[in-house]
């Protein structure tokens, strides 16, 4: 039994996100579990690293399936990338370990969140920022990043609802850079709960604007309280940037 990574970009933006739903055709896991059914004749299943919502992209998903093919890796990668719609790229394909798992191997993640900061819209970021256009005071944006790195309990950060699974989490670094009018958000960490880094990129934005006081990062740490912390940014500006291996 061989056991293959892939290594996936693809932009979500006509997708219901990363996982399987039923008998929809509109997942990234089901466009390419189809393509690696009918390449090998049976059915395959694929394990991602994790869920990307509906309308999130991905630069480095990382997936791993196990198959009695013996089909050679740049046939399957070739099969794959003629297969597949133009918007999902197998970008890498190797052989691992036959104990590796896409998810439970996984050491951290990195996600990108950008934003067009400008009064007017932009035709072609549309698709891959929120348009805010209020005017932002960096400095103390980047004073709360320094409040959210660390090990936390995040559950007031995320579309989680009570849950009998830890929602405590480790954010490891948290960067705003300003390319023109976007804003480019990067945060890296050893994992996040549904939704942690688009309420989050909220929280920051209405901190910026002065809607949000710097102080209430530390109360929704105490409270958990989902709506003491800003808005749940739309989905077609996050990027899952790479997963990390030990």
């Amino acid at each position: 039994m061989r056991n293959i990574k892939l290594t996936i970009e693809y932009d979500g933006g006509r997708y219901l996100g990363w996982q399987r739903l039923g008998d929809s055709d509109k997942t990234i896991q089901g466009k390419i579990e189809n393509v690696l059914s009918q390449l090998t004749g049976t059915d395959v299943e694929i394990v991602g690293s994790g869920r990307t919502d509906a309308g999130a992209h991905a630069r480095g998903q990382v997936a791993n399936f196990k198959t009695e093919s013996d089909i050679e890796l740049p046939a399957m990668q070739e099969t794959l990338i003629r297969n597949l719609p133009q918007d999902i790229i197998v970008k890498k394909i190797e052989e691992v370990p036959e104990r590796f798992h896409s998810r439970y191997n996984a050491s951290g993640k990195q996600y990108s969140y950008y934003v067009w900061n400008e009064t007017i819209p932009s035709a072609f970021e549309r698709n891959y920022s929120f348009h805010y256009p209020e005017q932002l005071d960096l400095e103390k944006m980047q004073a709360a990043c320094q409040k959210l790195i660390g090990t936390h309990d995040f559950i007031g950060f995320s579309a989680l609802k009570k849950t009998k699974k830890s929602t405590v989490k480790t954010i490891n670094n948290i960067t705003i850079e300003k390319e023109g009018s976007l804003l480019h958000f990067t945060f890296v960490g050893e994992g996040f709960l549904h939704k942690m880094v688009r309420v989050i990129t909220g929280t920051l934005l209405e901190i910026g604007a002065g809607t949000i006081e710097l102080d209430s990062i530390d109360e929704i740490f105490e409270s958990g309280i989902r709506s003491d912390a800003g808005i749940t940014v739309p989905a077609q500006g996050l990027f899952l940037d790479e997963v990390y291996y030990d």
